[in-house]
């Protein structure tokens, strides 16, 4: 059988109308309803919102979790199971549901928690970089306090986060091909949310984690573990973390993870996978029919 890792998309991998057609998967109408009695307000509602309200940290960060997690839970009940889950930046928290370390609900609370914290998060800037000189981009990050590198990509695409005189500075600095500003409320997995990161760590504590039923690659470290403390220690960190995913994706490759299955919206995550290791096997299950096409 071909080793496969599964790996869930982050924000910025919404989209309005995404999880339409899940209402038609067993139990995914129980998990919806689940998911309002925590929430206080509707995922199918909001992610069928023309308004765009699904793009709001508030919003996008437990939609993508329940979106996710029922997308989990039809792969499981169809006999598909993966042997290491990653998943980007708030793609972890389901990564961890996957690999049966909390319950649903217990990761839907941490996530609504996270989103109603970075949300809140009023100071900061990210930008993404496209095509740069990796010692040109490292030095210019040293030279410039309140810069970090937020999201390590693949070789060639890069998040930076800080301040905005310091993100501006270093844009200046660094020749691109590309350079855009995100549109995020604040300076996320940087030094920045250190506040937020601390409130958030007491609802974390608070939080039963299991030793989990296969290895997870962490975002701040890419190493695969199933021990409960060490995987909540690093979920501690990752607010204020870099997200390791071109780190991650070498990783599958040297543990022999033939096949990386993206579980949800879009394609980002294999599209970056493809670029740091251009022979691997990808899927992308988002929708019935993708899950119908495996079944085949």
């Amino acid at each position: 059988m071909t080793k496969t890792a599964w790996v869930f998309p982050g924000q910025g991998s919404q989209a309005v109308g995404m999880g339409a057609d899940l209402v038609d998967l067993p139990g995914a109408i129980a998990k919806f309803e689940s998911a309002a009695a925590v929430l206080g307000w509707s995922v199918p509602a909001i992610c069928q919102n023309d308004d765009d309200k699904v793009s709001r940290t508030l919003y996008t960060q437990p939609c993508l979790y329940v979106i996710e997690s029922i997308l989990v839970d039809a792969l499981q009940q169809r006999g598909h199971h993966p042997a290491l889950v990653a998943g980007h930046s708030l793609g972890e928290y389901v990564a961890l549901y996957a690999a049966g370390v909390f319950e649903f609900e217990a990761g839907l609370q941490l996530v609504q928690r996270r989103a109603e914290l970075m949300d809140a998060a009023s100071e900061g800037m990210m930008a993404a970089l496209i095509g740069f000189d990796p010692e040109q981009l490292e030095a210019a990050l040293a030279a410039t306090p309140d810069a970090v590198l937020a999201n390590d990509n693949n070789a060639g695409q890069v998040v930076i986060s800080g301040t905005p005189s310091a993100i501006e500075a270093v844009m200046g600095i660094v020749k691109t091909k590309r350079a855009v500003k995100l549109n995020v409320s604040g300076a996320f997995h940087s030094p920045l949310m250190a506040a937020a990161a601390a409130e958030f760590e007491t609802v974390l504590n608070a939080t039963p984690f299991q030793a989990a039923t296969v290895p997870v690659l962490s975002n701040v470290d890419p190493t695969p573990s199933i021990e409960a403390d060490v995987l909540k220690t690093r979920l501690a960190q990752q607010m204020t973390g870099s997200v390791r995913w071109r780190e991650i994706s070498l990783h599958l490759a040297e543990a022999g993870v033939k096949q990386v299955m993206e579980v949800g919206p879009g394609k980002v995550l294999t599209g970056l996978v493809k670029r740091t290791c251009p022979g691997m096997a990808l899927e992308n299950i988002g929708a019935i029919a993708d899950l119908d096409r495996l079944s085949v």
